[in-house]
C-alpha cells in the first residue's frame, strides 16, 4: 500500500506536546541536568529544541509540530503523527538516541528514557527506533484463537485465581524466533505501551477504556493460562501482532492513555461461569476485518456516538461480557484500602502511604517530606499533589486508586523490590 509520509508536519499549524522523563537504568532514580536535543526524524543535524531535565528528571512540556488532529480520527493514507529524533546526554551515563517519537496533535506524549551508567556499560546501547504505529504501518493480522482456553483438565496451570502480575516478560519477536530478546516490563508500563502502539490517544475516552480493557484481558489470559510457558517458552507474551499485541521497546506513551491504565489496571473482561480472563482479540476494521471481534476504528465511532466502554465491548463481543477485577495485585507493599484517603483521614493505611511518599521524596526532592504520623493533614495533601504533578496524574491531593498504586509502583521501582530491565 502506498502511504504518504509527511515530513514531520512542517506545513501545518497544529501542535502536540512532548515531555521527556529520564531515569537511571541502575536504580530508577531521576537524572537531573540531562541535555536533550530534538530534531525531525531523518534530519538529526537540524536541532529544533534543546532542553534540560529538572530535579525530577523531567523536561518541560515542549510544543512540537504535528499533523491536523482529523487525520488520526479516520483511516487514511497520510501519516497522522509527526516523528522526532532525540539525543539524550548526561555526565556519567551512556548517551541515548531515540528515533521516531510520535507526536499527535493536541496530545501530550511522554517519552521514557533509561540511561545506563558508563561504568556498567560494556558497549554503547543501540539507538531506540520506534517503528510505524500499527494503525498506519503494515503488520501481520492476528491469528485467530479460541477466546477461552481449555485449562481444566491439564493440571499444568499454576494460577488458581486471576492475578495482576508485577512484571511481564515480553519476547520481542515471534514465539519461535530464538534471536529475539526478552524484556522484563512492569505490567502497567506494558499495557500503556501496547495501547499507545495500537490506538490513537486522540480518540474518545470511552473508546480508549474499551481498548485498554481488551488489551488487559488478553494479556491476563496469557498470564493466567501460562500459555507460552506451557509450550516450553520462557516468556509471558510476544510483541508480534500475529500472535499477541504490538509492544515497542522504548516507545513514547500518551498521557490520556496512561491515566486510563492507572485507573483500571486491575480490571479484565469476563463471561458468566468462566474463571479465566477472556482472550479479547480485535483488528483495525479498516484494512483487516474480523467478525465477532472488536474493531478499533469501529470502537472509535461508537465512542463518538456516546457509547460507554462496556457498551462498546458488548456491541462486539456480546451482551454477556462484563468487567471483572483481579483478586490480587502482585508486587505491591500494601493494597488500596478501598476508599479514597483525603484530608482528615487517619490510620495505618495513611501511615503506610506517608512512609512510601517519604522514601520517594528522598529521590524526587520536589516532593516535600512528610511525617509518617498516620494523619492526613495539609502537608500530606501537598506531598500528594506534588507526586501527582510529577507522575502525570490528575492533581487533586487525594489518594485514590490510581494514585495509591502509582505511589506503590514508584516506591517499588526505587527501592529495588522489583527487578526491572
Amino acid at each position: 500500500m502506498n502511504r504518504c509520509k509527511t515530513v514531520a508536519a512542517q506545513q501545518t499549524s497544529s501542535t502536540g506536546l512532548l515531555q521527556i522523563n529520564v531515569v537511571s537504568a541502575e536504580n530508577n532514580f531521576p537524572i537531573q541536568g540531562a541535555e536533550i536535543s530534538i530534531s525531525y526524524k531523518g534530519d538529526p543535524s537540524n536541532v529544533l529544541e534543546q532542553v534540560t531535565t529538572d530535579v525530577s528528571g523531567q523536561t518541560e512540556s515542549i510544543s512540537l509540530s504535528a499533523p491536523p488532529i482529523d487525520l488520526s480520527l479516520s483511516p487514511g493514507l497520510i501519516q497522522p503523527y509527526s516523528e522526532y529524533s532525540l539525543l539524550i546526554q548526561a555526565p556519567g551515563f551512556e548517551p541515548v538516541e531515540v528515533s521516531g517519537t510520535e507526536i499527535l496533535a493536541q496530545t501530550l506524549a511522554l517519552q521514557p528514557v533509561r540511561m545506563i551508567p558508563v561504568a556498567d556499560s560494556i558497549s554503547a546501547d543501540v539507538p531506540i527506533v520506534i517503528p510505524d504505529h500499527t494503525l498506519y504501518g503494515d503488520y501481520p493480522p492476528k491469528i485467530a484463537e479460541d477466546e477461552i482456553k481449555p485449562v481444566a483438565e491439564t493440571g499444568e496451570i499454576v494460577l488458581s485465581q486471576v492475578v495482576v502480575p508485577q512484571t511481564i516478560i515480553v519476547h520481542d519477536g515471534a514465539p519461535t524466533d530464538p534471536t529475539a530478546k526478552n524484556h522484563y516490563v512492569p505490567y502497567r508500563d506494558y499495557i500503556k505501551n501496547v495501547a499507545s502502539s495500537e490506538i490513537y490517544a486522540t480518540w474518545p475516552r470511552e473508546t480508549i477504556i474499551a481498548n485498554v480493557l481488551a488489551i488487559m484481558s488478553f494479556t491476563l489470559n496469557r498470564v493466567y493460562t501460562e500459555w507460552y510457558r506451557n509450550q516450553g517458552y520462557d516468556f509471558t507474551i510476544t510483541s508480534s501482532t500475529a500472535f499477541d499485541h504490538k509492544w515497542i521497546h522504548g516507545r513514547n506513551i500518551y498521557e490520556s492513555i496512561s491515566q486510563v491504565v492507572d485507573e483500571i489496571f486491575n480490571s479484565y473482561l469476563s463471561r458468566p461461569g468462566v474463571k479465566q480472563p477472556i482472550l479479547t482479540q480485535y483488528c483495525d476494521g479498516n484494512r483487516v476485518s474480523c467478525p465477532n471481534w472488536m474493531t478499533q476504528w469501529g470502537s472509535k465511532t461508537l465512542g463518538e456516538q456516546g457509547y460507554s466502554a462496556i457498551e462498546i465491548l458488548r456491541y462486539y463481543y456480546g451482551s454477556n461480557m462484563y468487567i471483572n477485577t483481579a483478586e490480587q495485585i502482585s508486587g505491591v507493599p500494601s493494597s488500596w484500602p478501598g476508599y479514597n484517603l483525603t484530608l482528615g483521614a487517619s490510620g495505618e493505611k495513611v501511615q503506610q502511604v506517608q512512609e512510601q511518599l517519604g522514601t520517594i521524596a528522598g529521590v524526587y526532592t520536589a516532593i516535600p517530606k512528610v511525617t509518617a504520623d498516620g494523619i492526613f493533614g495539609p502537608a500530606t495533601a501537598e506531598a500528594v499533589r506534588q507526586f501527582q504533578t510529577i507522575f502525570g496524574l490528575p492533581v487533586t491531593g487525594v489518594i485514590d486508586f490510581a494514585t495509591w498504586y502509582r505511589i506503590s509502583h514508584i516506591y517499588v521501582g526505587i527501592t529495588r523490590i522489583a527487578e526491572y530491565s
